[in-house]
Parts: C-alpha cells; sequence; structure tokens
C-alpha cells in the first residue's frame, strides 16, 4: 500500500476485501482491525462520518463512480464491479421502495432530528429549533419565524489569524439558514406552505422548505421548479427511513448579506432565535464551536433505532 489513501481509496479497499456491501461506520472498523486507519491523513473525531459524506457525493456527482448505495436499513455501500458476487435477489427483499410514502402519523417537529443530521452530515451546519409558543404574543405576526434555523461557521475551515482579519473587515464568513417544515407537500399546500418560506427565511442567506413527503406528479413538480426559480426558496426532501438519502432537491437562491432589521425583530419575539444569535457570537468570540449547545445531531443508528 502506498504511504497515504484518502477515503473513496480506503472505500474501495475494504469493500473489495470484504466481498458484501457495508455501512460507513462498519468500512471503518474494520479499516482499523485492518490497520488501513495509518494510511488515512485525517484528524477528525468521527472518520466514518467523512466516509459516508465522500461515497454520498461520489456516487451523486461523478458519473464514473465505482460505488453504489443500496437502500437497506441503515444505508449500505458496496462497488459495481463485484454486483455479480452477491445474491441481489436476496438483498433485494430489504430494499426501500423508491416511492414508498409515509404513514402521515407523526407530528411536523419530529421531523426536526433528521433534518439536523442531513444539514449538519453533508453541509456542516448547526441547528436550532424555533418554539414558536414561546414567542411574545403581543408582539408575534404570523409567519415571522421559521421552525428551524442554522448556522454555517468558517472556523474548522480557517486559520485563527483569517479568522481576526476577517472581524477587522467586517466579513467573518458564516451564513444564516432558515427552514420552514411540513410533513408532506402536495397541491393542497404548495402555495401557502412556499409563500410562509419565503415570508419566514427574508433575514437569512439561505432558505429552504422541507418535508418528508413530496408529490412526485410530474405537473406538481414543474410547479416546484418554478417557484424555486422566481423566488430562490429551496426544496430538501427528507428520507425517514434512510436519513442519508435524503436530498437538497433544489438549491434555494443564496443571498449575499442578511436582513438584520428582521433578525433583530425575530429576537425581541422569540427567545429561543435570541439564544440563538447569543451562540454564535459566543462561538465566534472563543473561535471554538460548543456543539452541544445547538440541536443535537444523532448518529444515524440512533435515528433507525428512534424512528417515528
Amino acid at each position: 500500500m502506498k504511504n497515504k489513501i484518502n477515503f473513496i481509496e480506503l472505500a474501495e479497499k475494504v469493500i473489495k476485501e470484504e466481498n458484501k456491501p457495508l455501512t460507513q461506520n462498519e468500512i471503518w472498523e474494520l479499516a482499523k482491525i485492518k490497520g488501513y486507519d495509518k494510511f488515512v491523513n485525517t484528524s477528525g473525531k468521527t472518520p466514518w462520518y467523512t466516509i459516508g459524506a465522500r461515497l454520498y457525493v461520489d456516487i451523486k456527482d461523478n458519473p464514473s463512480s465505482k460505488f453504489i448505495k443500496l437502500k437497506l436499513k441503515p444505508t449500505k455501500f458496496f462497488l459495481k464491479s463485484l454486483l455479480n458476487n452477491i445474491d441481489l435477489q436476496n438483498i433485494s427483499s430489504n430494499f426501500l421502495d423508491e416511492n414508498q410514502k409515509y404513514k402521515i402519523n407523526f407530528k411536523e417537529r419530529d421531523l426536526h432530528k433528521y433534518l439536523s443530521y442531513f444539514v449538519y452530515t453533508y453541509r456542516f451546519i448547526y441547528t436550532k429549533t424555533i418554539y414558536h409558543e414561546e414567542s411574545n404574543k403581543k408582539q408575534f405576526s404570523q409567519w415571522l419565524h421559521p421552525d428551524m434555523v442554522g448556522v454555517y461557521f468558517p472556523l474548522e475551515e480557517w486559520e485563527n489569524e483569517i479568522l481576526d482579519i476577517s472581524k477587522e473587515i467586517g466579513s467573518v464568513g458564516i451564513k444564516f439558514f432558515s427552514y420552514e417544515i411540513k410533513k408532506e407537500l402536495n397541491f393542497n399546500n404548495l402555495r401557502e406552505s412556499f409563500f410562509q418560506a419565503v415570508s419566514n427565511s427574508s433575514w437569512a442567506n439561505e432558505g429552504y422548505l422541507v418535508a418528508a413527503n413530496i408529490e412526485t406528479d410530474e405537473e406538481f413538480l414543474n410547479e416546484i421548479k418554478r417557484l424555486n426559480a422566481a423566488f430562490g426558496i429551496g426544496i430538501i426532501k427528507l428520507d425517514i427511513d434512510d436519513p442519508d438519502s435524503s436530498e437538497v432537491l433544489y438549491p434555494a437562491k443564496e443571498k449575499e448579506s442578511v436582513d438584520i432589521e428582521t433578525m433583530n425583530k425575530i429576537a425581541q419575539v422569540n427567545p429561543n432565535f435570541k439564544e440563538f444569535l447569543k451562540r454564535i457570537k459566543s462561538d465566534l468570540t472563543s473561535k471554538e464551536i460548543r456543539k452541544e449547545k445547538y440541536d443535537k445531531v444523532f448518529d444515524i443508528e440512533e435515528l433507525i433505532n428512534k424512528k417515528i
């Protein structure tokens, strides 16, 4: 083996040797047993997450990817070149139906942990739930604040000197996100839900409408695409059975600046949002992100075990 390998090469080597589909955690544990972890240049505390993220992106964006993602519980990865070596007929009984509809027997807030997992794992965004019931009723206005908010920090990517300089010039590189969450999206609620997201995300760099069930009718999807292009609100589809298969159907249009006046108004109305801003200020000052102060990010195994 050469001196250093990347996570993609590590996954390929382990899967090829085991000759069976593996989860991101299994790939890393087997790599440690085989001693391959010593050849990967990583200092992160959760390398198995990095493996999953790298494989997910490779499969999605690389037309020549060597990997496939099997819709099992939990998600497993395999090599296309080895497909003839396994009994797909036997494995297929565990596949999830791509068009499966979830029974709508859960609350919107039950979806928060799935969104937190998805945006943190694949975009390193820290989230905070906004409890509408805690808002000041005298100052409350309809569609003022979203269900969840998020922040991306450059702290793990930038050197301290760059952070100091960025503060001096008034550009610290953080991004704010707004999420309006619905159990499902269909023709009956699309317009109201969409413009609710437009209204309560005006302050953020990016705003998203999130749902577990999204109508697959072609006319409906074309309408979502039109609204996305016109107003810049992104669409995220959460996959409850396989959280790693959640996806951004349409990305949000990024705004270069945030609306400070609206942020101030939301902070005056809702204590959760005010605490969210105070936490960000504190983390930027200390140059250390206190992950436990944001919404908990469950491990994939915990999410599946705690499934709705």
